[in-house]
C-alpha cells in the first residue's frame, strides 16, 4: 500500500513538471512575434537632446535571442539581477539562475562607440570611424559629442558611408553641468572632460567604448568589447597603463596628484560597464561618505584643479586610486602610442602579436617627427571602401613603413603591420563563408 502511494506521489509530481513546462511553452510562443522571424532587438532610446537623434543606417536590427530569455539590452553586466520588466517573465523564471552564464556566452548584439571631437579634428574624427568599420563584425552605434559647427560634416560625410547595414550614428552638442561648464570647457583642451559626463548623458546605454580622435582599429572593434565578458563583479571600466618602463613614466615621476598603479592609467581608450558606473559609491580622499559619479566629479576638480596636468585624464587615475578593484587593465598594444616606441620598443605584448589599436597622441599623424604612426593614417584614410584590402591598404602601407626604419619606431615596423595583416586575412575568410 505505501509502494502505491509513493508511485502516485511521483506520477502525480512528474504530472505537475509537464504542466509548468507546457505552460511556459505556451507563454513563449505568444511572447514571439507572429513574422516567425524572431523578435528584434530592441533600439536604445538616447535622451533627447538638442541636434541628437541624426541615424543613418538599418544596423541593430540582430534577430532577438531565440532561447527563452531576451539579451539584455540594459543592465547586461548586473550582478545584482535587477531585471527589467520586459526582460525576464515567468517564462524566464526556471533560467535565471544561470543568466550570469548566458550573458558572458552570448554577448550583445550591438556595441557602442563614443568620440568627442572639438576644433580641427573633422577629418581625424572620420578616419577613425572608418577604421571601426573596416573590420568589425556585429553592428556598431557611434555617439559623435561635437561642437555645433561640425554637425551637418558629420553628417554629410557619413551619409556617404557604405554602412552595409551595420552601423547607425547619433550626432549630440558638447554638453556639460550648467553651473560649471566654463571650468570643465576650458580643462586640460577644449571638450575634453566631455568624456566624464558620457555615462549621465546617456542614460539608455548600458556599456560603451569610449576612444580619442587619434585612434585607429587595427582589429575588429567586437575583440576588445568583449573585454566586458572578463569583468568580474567589482570591475566597471578598463583601460590601459599610462606606461609598461617606470624609468620613463610621467605619473610616477612628476605626478603632484594621486594615480593608479605604478605607472597610471591612460584614458584614451576606456571601455566602461556604464550601468555598473552609474550604480557604484565611490571611496575618495574628501569625505568619508562614498560619493556616486555624478557627485564626485566637482568636488574632485575643485580639490585639485592646481596640482593636475592631463585634465579629466588625471581626474580618472585619482579616482581609480582609491577605487583600484574597480578597474580591469588591458594590455598596452590595445592602446599602443609614440611612448611604446621612441625610446626603444618597451612594448612586449604588441612585439610578440602586433598592435591591436593605434593612439597617435601629440598630434603625430600630421606631423614628421613619427612618419610610421603617420604612415598608418594615411593609409586608412586614404583608403576606399570596397576596394582591394591586400592591394590598396597593406601593400601600400608597407612600403611606407620600410621608409621609417631610422627611426625607433620605424626600426619596429613590423608591430605595426602584423596584426593588420591578420585582420585582412580574417575579414576574408569571414566573407569566403558568406559572414
Amino acid at each position: 500500500m505505501r509502494r502505491l502511494a509513493r508511485v502516485s506521489l511521483l506520477c502525480l509530481g512528474c504530472a505537475v513538471c509537464s504542466l509548468l513546462y507546457g505552460l511556459s511553452q505556451l507563454a513563449l510562443s505568444l511572447e514571439q512575434e507572429p513574422s516567425g522571424g524572431g523578435g528584434r532587438e530592441r533600439q536604445a532610446r538616447e535622451p533627447a537632446t538638442p541636434g541628437a537623434g541624426r541615424q543613418a543606417g538599418s544596423a541593430g536590427r540582430g534577430a532577438a535571442g531565440s532561447g527563452r530569455c531576451k539579451n539584455l539590452s540594459v543592465s547586461f553586466w548586473n550582478s545584482y539581477w535587477m531585471l527589467p520588466s520586459d526582460v525576464c517573465g515567468m517564462n524566464c523564471f526556471w533560467e535565471a539562475a544561470f543568466r550570469y552564464d548566458y550573458m558572458k556566452t552570448h554577448p550583445s548584439e550591438k556595441m557602442h562607440l563614443a568620440v568627442v571631437a572639438c576644433g580641427e579634428r573633422l577629418e581625424e574624427t572620420v578616419t577613425m570611424l572608418r577604421s571601426a568599420i573596416i573590420f568589425s563584425i556585429k553592428p556598431l552605434h557611434f555617439h559623435i559629442f561635437a561642437e555645433d559647427q561640425l554637425h551637418e560634416s558629420f553628417k554629410d560625410i557619413l551619409e556617404e558611408f557604405p554602412y552595409e547595414g551595420k552601423v547607425n550614428y547619433t550626432i549630440y552638442p558638447i554638453t556639460f553641468p550648467s553651473e560649471s561648464a566654463a571650468e570643465w570647457k576650458k580643462l586640460f583642451k577644449p571638450c575634453a572632460s566631455q568624456r566624464l559626463f558620457l555615462p549621465l548623458i546617456l542614460k539608455n546605454v548600458d556599456s560603451l567604448l569610449y576612444v580619442d580622435t587619434d585612434i585607429l582599429f587595427l582589429r575588429p572593434v567586437d575583440d576588445i568589447w568583449s573585454f566586458l565578458g572578463k569583468f568580474n563583479s567589482t570591475q566597471i571600466a578598463a583601460m590601459a597603463p599610462e606606461h609598461e618602463e617606470p624609468r620613463i613614466g610621467w605619473y610616477n615621476r612628476f605626478a603632484r596628484h594621486p594615480y593608479y598603479g605604478v605607472t597610471g592609467i591612460n584614458s584614451g581608450v576606456m571601455l566602461m560597464n556604464m550601468t555598473r558606473i552609474r550604480r557604484k559609491y565611490f571611496k575618495n580622499d574628501m569625505t568619508p561618505v562614498r560619493l556616486q559619479w555624478g557627485e564626485i566629479l566637482m568636488p574632485l576638480l575643485k580639490k585639485y584643479k592646481l596640482n593636475i596636468t592631463w585634465g579629466d585624464q588625471d581626474l580618472l587615475n585619482i579616482m581609480f586610486f582609491h577605487n583600484p578593484e574597480s578597474l580591469y587593465v588591458f594590455p598596452c598594444q590595445w592602446n599602443y602610442r609614440p611612448d611604446h616606441c621612441i625610446y626603444g620598443s618597451n612594448c612586449k605584448a604588441a612585439e610578440e602579436e602586433g598592435i591591436f589599436i593605434l593612439h597617435g597622441n601629440r598630434g603625430v599623424y600630421h606631423d614628421d617627427k613619427q612618419p610610421t604612426f603617420r604612415a598608418v593614417y594615411e593609409a586608412i584614410k586614404n583608403y576606399s571602401f570596397g576596394d582591394d584590402l591586400v592591394h590598396s591598404l597593406l601593400q601600400p602601407l608597407e612600403r611606407e613603413l620600410q621608409k621609417t626604419t631610422h627611426t625607433y619606431c620605424g626600426r619596429v615596423y613590423k608591430v605595426f603591420i602584423k596584426q593588420l595583416t591578420k585582420s585582412v586575412r580574417d575579414l576574408y575568410a569571414r566573407r569566403s563563408k558568406g559572414r
